[in-house]
C-alpha cells in the first residue's frame, strides 16, 4: 500500500568526491557516493532510490546527511539520518545527533551528540495495517 518498498544499498560507487576536494553547497545524489574531500553543505539521497554514502577516513561534512545506507569513517558536523543501515566505524567523529534504524558501532567511533533509534519502515507499514483495538 504505501512504503513497502525496500530501499537497498546501491552495490557500487558512481561518484567520488577526491581528497583535494571542497564543495561548498548542499547535494543530492542516487547510487553510491564516496566522499574523499570536504563538503560544506547538506547531503541527501535522492527519494526511493538505492543509495549508499560512504566518508573515508579522510574526510570531513559540515551540514546534515539523510541517505538510506551510511558507512562513516570521517568527520560530520551535523546531523545524520540514516534511513536503513549506519556503521560507525573506528576513526569516526560525528557533532551531532543521528537518527538510525540499524546500527552498526565499531570501537573507537565519537557521537557528540544523541543516538536516536527511529522505527523500521516495515514496522511502521505493519503497524498501519493491523485493526485497532477496540
Amino acid at each position: 500500500m504505501f512504503g513497502n518498498k525496500k530501499q537497498k544499498a546501491s552495490k557500487s560507487i558512481d561518484s567520488l568526491i577526491g581528497v583535494d576536494t571542497r564543495i561548498e553547497g548542499s547535494m543530492r545524489f542516487s547510487g553510491g557516493l564516496r566522499v574523499d574531500g570536504e563538503v560544506v553543505g547538506n547531503v541527501s539521497a535522492v527519494d526511493d532510490k538505492p543509495s549508499t554514502l560512504v566518508i573515508s577516513e579522510k574526510a570531513r561534512i559540515e551540514g546534515e546527511i539523510r541517505v538510506g545506507h551510511l558507512v562513516l569513517n570521517g568527520t560530520v558536523k551535523g546531523p545524520i539520518r540514516a534511513s536503513h543501515y549506519l556503521e560507525l566505524q573506528s576513526k569516526c567523529k560525528v557533532i551531532g545527533d543521528v537518527y538510525y534504524t540499524t546500527l552498526e558501532m565499531h570501537p573507537g567511533a565519537v557521537v557528540d551528540g544523541q543516538l536516536i533509534h527511529l522505527a523500521a519502515p516495515d514496522a511502521v507499514v505493519a503497524q498501519a495495517d493491523e485493526p485497532a483495538a477496540n
